[in-house]
Parts: C-alpha cells; structure tokens; sequence
C-alpha cells in the first residue's frame, strides 16, 4: 500500500495571497484595488468595498492589525524572561532608565512649549500695547 501526499494548494489559497499582499502595503492598496476593481469590472470593485467593511479593514487604523503574525512581539518579549538572571537585571535596569530618560524629555518638552507660549504671548502683550501707544499719539496729533 503506498500513500501519496499531495501539496495542491487550497482553492482559496491565491484569495490568501493576494489578502496578505494587499495587508501588507496598507489601506491605501485595499482602496486603489477597490477604484480599479470599479473601473474594470464594477462587481469587483463592489465586492473588496462589502469585504472591507465587512471586515473592518475599512475603517481600522491598520490592515495589518487582524493578520500580522508577530506584530506586537516587541511587546511580548519585553517583560518574558531570558532564563539568564543577569541579562534579566540588566534589561529591567536599560528599560527603567530609558523610561526615566523618557519621563525627563517629555518634561523638558512641556516646559519648552510653555516658555515658546509665554513668549507668544509677550510678543502678543507688547505689540497691543504700541498700537494702543501709537493710536493715542494719533488721536492727540488730530
């Protein structure tokens, strides 16, 4: 008795593809897949538009959120542990520092947008003021 394994692919397996392909250009792709689906064959164009939204691609911050595989194993591997001990304290000690270092910069950029707005508003202050200056000499010379 022999077996054979066969390897034909799923008869959705170019749908897959081109799924993946699209997700992976972005939102931007879906859509001129859309226009040009409308301007060739308006069926096509009327189904990727019920398949967008019926899949929320449409109106999703992203295509790739629902298919990447993967797409948030930054995050994962951030508080997973290594198994090694030193490389764990010295992680954990990188990415407290880094979160100080971000604390601080966000600090200095608040501090930075209030001075840039009470210089605006000086420069707003001082500008009334000699207009009002220079309309008083105008109403005395009239």
């Amino acid at each position: 008795m022999t077996t054979m394994s066969t390897n034909a692919p799923s008869p959705s397996g170019w749908l897959s593809k081109s799924e993946a392909w699209l997700d992976s250009r972005g939102k931007g792709a879906w859509i001129a897949a859309m226009v040009l689906g409308f301007i060739f064959f308006w069926p096509v164009g009327l189904a990727l538009l019920a398949y967008m939204i019926w899949s929320k691609r449409m109106f999703s911050k992203s295509c790739r959120n629902r298919h990447s595989i993967g797409s948030h194993h930054w995050s994962r591997g951030l508080h997973q542990s290594s198994g090694n001990s030193a490389f764990d304290a010295y992680k954990a000690d990188t990415l407290r520092r880094l979160e100080e270092e971000q604390r601080d910069f966000e600090g200095f950029l608040t501090r930075l947008r209030e001075a840039k707005d009470k210089a605006e508003f000086d420069q707003f202050i001082d500008e009334r003021a000699r207009r009002a200056a220079s309309d008083a000499k105008d109403d005395e010379a009239a």
